[in-house]
């Protein structure tokens, strides 16, 4: 599939920024299209490399511990579409379940199925989440702090990246659900925009040490 060959950039710093291809009838993904976007910027000293993972369950981990082991990043950011959502939603947890309420693009439906049979229940992002929001409305972007990412494909990656960083020290790693382009449907937010806020984002992240505290927890 050409959309998700690995760039060639294999030499000095650098972040994995994900997206996922066109799902449920669509056919585009903004989180792929801000991806392609941001493919071979400068961010703060890293140059951004963009792949592309399949809206599949665990294809889509595998692609991902591959991009891991072939760029050897300094920070991954994966991005994923979350329609109805009209803020960019920096996702705080990863939780361990697949329950899915429609089929992948294999046509795979798992339900009350683990992510990582032997994992735990939950893993945090290990981004300076509170600080990047900051930054985002600050810079007059809507953006928000979410405390779920669902139980879909999107989830299911958040919580594979973060298993497998689990595993390498000192290397950090989060999600971010973006709206839908304004093409397919309200809420929704321009592409230049969503792609301005996650550049935005991930200057923060690679120069944020310690995340600041604010709040932004949910009643309900």
């Amino acid at each position: 599939m050409v959309a998700r060959k690995h760039p060639q950039y294999t030499h000095g710093l650098r972040v994995l920024l994900t997206g996922f291809d066109p799902f449920g009838g669509d056919t585009v993904n903004p989180s792929w299209q801000i991806a392609q976007a941001l493919h071979g910027r400068q961010v703060a000293g890293h140059r951004v490399v963009a792949a592309q993972l399949p809206t599949v369950f665990d294809e889509s981990i595998e692609e991902l511990k591959r991009l891991l082991v072939h760029y050897r990043p300094s920070l991954v950011l994966c991005l994923g579409q979350a329609g109805g959502r009209a803020a960019l939603s920096l996702e705080r947890v990863a939780i361990n379940i697949n329950d899915a309420r429609m089929a992948d693009n294999q046509g795979q439906q798992p339900v009350d199925t683990p992510v990582a049979a032997h994992g735990p229940s939950a893993y945090f992002s290990t981004l300076p989440i509170k600080a990047m929001c900051l930054a985002l409305n600050q810079a007059g972007i809507s953006a928000e702090i979410s405390q779920t990412a669902g139980t879909f494909v999107c989830n299911h990656v958040f919580y594979g990246l973060m298993h497998a960083l689990a595993r390498r020290k000192g290397l950090r790693g989060g999600f971010v659900h973006v709206p839908w382009l304004p093409d397919q449907g309200e809420p929704s937010m321009p592409l230049a925009q969503m792609v301005q806020g996650v550049r935005l984002a991930l200057h923060c992240a690679l120069t944020t040490a310690q995340d600041v505290s604010l709040g932004g927890g949910a009643i309900s």
